[in-house]
Formats: C-alpha cells, structure tokens, sequence
C-alpha cells in the first residue's frame, strides 16, 4: 500500500539515495543540480523552512518518491518552486508523480502562493511531460536563485 505522508528525519538517506538514482538513471547526475546540492542529505532539516513542505511517497515502509514546495530566494512574493519530484523506476507509470504533485500544489494554496515555479532538465522528460499535462507554462528565463545551474527548462503555472 502507498501511503504519502510529510518527510520525517529517517527518510533523508533513502530519498536522497533515490533522488540520486534517478538522476544517474537518466543522465543528470551532474554538478548544478540536486545531484550535488549537500541539502539533499538532509531534506528534512531543509524542508523546516517557513512555507516549505515535502511530502513523501512509500510503499510499505519503503521511501519510493518524494515531492514538495520551497520559498527560493529571489522568487517573487506571490510565487514558491516546485522541488525535488522524483520517483523510483518500479513505481512509475501509475499516477504517483501526479499524486505527489497534486499534493505539492496543495500545500502551495493552502500557504497562499498564487504562482508555481519549477526548474529541470531536459533529460528528466517524464517529468516534463507531466508538467506539461498540467499545464506548466516554458519560460525562456529562471527566477530566483536556487543555485542549480544546470537546470535549463523553466516553467511556470498560475494556481489562482
């Protein structure tokens, strides 16, 4: 059974074990991406920030994807990024990256944003793809400053 539930200190190393799976799985295991960001082996303690939430997805007890929403230094008042999707190759496929979205995107509301922003890469294209089924907007500039340089695909959605 697949339960998604907030991120929890005993979930940092197997989300970032995955995260990083799935980034050498499709070629982005690269310098200027999460890859080598050092937040990423301690997402809970990131994610403590103010408006920031990520949720993670387990099947019995096992982590097997995660997702969440952070205020990025230098986005506009009114808008958040969405961070960190990622699910494992076993678990694709079946509506867990929209679920895990769909959540992010609540948290977004319920914390009043009114603009999502996300950063990726090209190779990550199921990812891509599923932004663009839910309507994510290109944009042919990033916002703020996540310090993930090698993201070159920027999208936006109004969730207003």
């Amino acid at each position: 059974m697949i339960s998604i539930e907030k991120i929890q200190p005993e979930d940092n190393q197997a989300i970032a074990v995955l995260i990083r799976e799935v980034l050498t799985e499709f070629g982005a295991n690269k310098p200027g991406t999460v890859f080598t960001d050092p937040t990423t082996d301690d997402l809970y303690l990131l994610f403590q920030t103010p408006k920031a939430h990520y949720f993670i997805a387990k099947d019995n007890g096992v982590v097997v994807g995660g997702c969440g929403i952070y205020p990025t230094t230098g986005l506009p008042e009114e808008c958040v990024e969405l961070v960190k999707l990622y699910v494992s190759k076993s678990h694709r496929g079946i509506g867990l990256g929209k679920q895990l979205m769909e959540q992010s995107i609540h948290a977004a509301i319920s914390e009043g944003y009114g603009e999502l922003y996300l950063e990726t890469l090209p190779e990550l294209h199921i990812a891509v793809g599923l932004y663009e089924h839910l309507e994510f907007e290109y944009l042919d500039h990033p916002y703020g400053d996540s310090g993930h340089f090698a993201c070159d695909l920027w999208m936006r959605k109004n969730l207003i």
